[in-house]
């Protein structure tokens, strides 16, 4: 398990890099109006960079190969995340997949599967 507190001003900043102009992500007004919530929405591939902090934590030295998700559910500044997986497969050249997931108060807000190579050679 990996957690991360989602933190506004991260998100701004993040929006900025992005060039995402999307208000929802900076104005907690704004996901009012729009019936979306109390406090600015994070962005999506935000959401995904925890899946990868946890898989690189869960698995040193690893390379991702490959990492499918849905989003599920809207994460929020100031929400407390929990990335999670579970092994579903090895393969006796070092290849794991997995169940990945991202969770925040309330429920699921991104699913999906991860391939890790965990056994690095010097031809990789």
């Amino acid at each position: 398990m990996w957690t991360a507190e989602v933190d506004a001003t991260r998100m701004h900043v993040m929006a900025l890099i992005l060039g995402d102009p999307n208000v929802i992500h900076v104005d907690a007004d704004a996901v009012r109006q729009l019936g979306l919530g109390e406090a600015p929405v994070n962005q999506g591939p935000v959401n995904i960079a925890y899946l990868l902090n946890m898989l690189r934590e869960a698995f040193p030295g690893g390379r991702i190969m490959n990492l499918s998700t849905r989003l599920l559910a809207n994460v929020f500044a100031g929400d407390r995340v929990t990335a999670g997986g579970v092994v579903t497969d090895v393969t006796g050249d070092g290849v794991v997949t997995c169940e990945v997931w991202l969770d925040r108060p309330g429920g699921r807000a991104l699913h999906g599967t991860a391939t890790v190579r965990t056994v690095i050679s010097g031809d990789d």
